[in-house]
């Protein structure tokens, strides 16, 4: 049966992708594998109020919870999913990259991965 170390592992060795991380609530991380000198820790650390920020604009919406999102930057794109209630995936990819098939197995595959944890 795979790992969560797996799930990374094999998330990280796609093409374009520079970073994964696995993350609990707090903004600490489980698991990751990072490239091109991403700071796991300070990603990690920041990516909690983005989500509860998504939360909000939920509420303010009429969307509800926040579950899966694309962030768009310069220089890349954010993949943030929650796993769990406890548990946030982040995937840093360079912008350079198609990334439909990426969101479609994250969508299919989300609840599989979140059994791992």
């Amino acid at each position: 049966m795979p790992t969560i170390r797996d799930v990374v592992q094999v998330l990280g060795n796609r093409e374009g992708v520079e970073a994964v991380i696995v993350l609990g609530r707090d903004g600490l991380p489980i698991d990751s594998r990072t490239a091109n000198g991403v700071d796991c820790e300070s990603v990690a650390a920041l990516v909690p109020s983005v989500v509860e920020s998504c939360n909000h604009l939920g509420d303010a919406g009429g969307r509800g919870d926040f579950g899966f999102g694309v962030v768009e930057f310069a220089n890349g794109l954010a993949v943030i999913a929650e796993l769990t209630p406890d548990t946030l995936l982040t995937i840093l990819i360079r912008r350079d990259i198609n990334i439909g098939q990426l969101l479609f197995e994250l969508q299919r595959h989300r609840a599989a991965i979140a059994h791992l944890l």
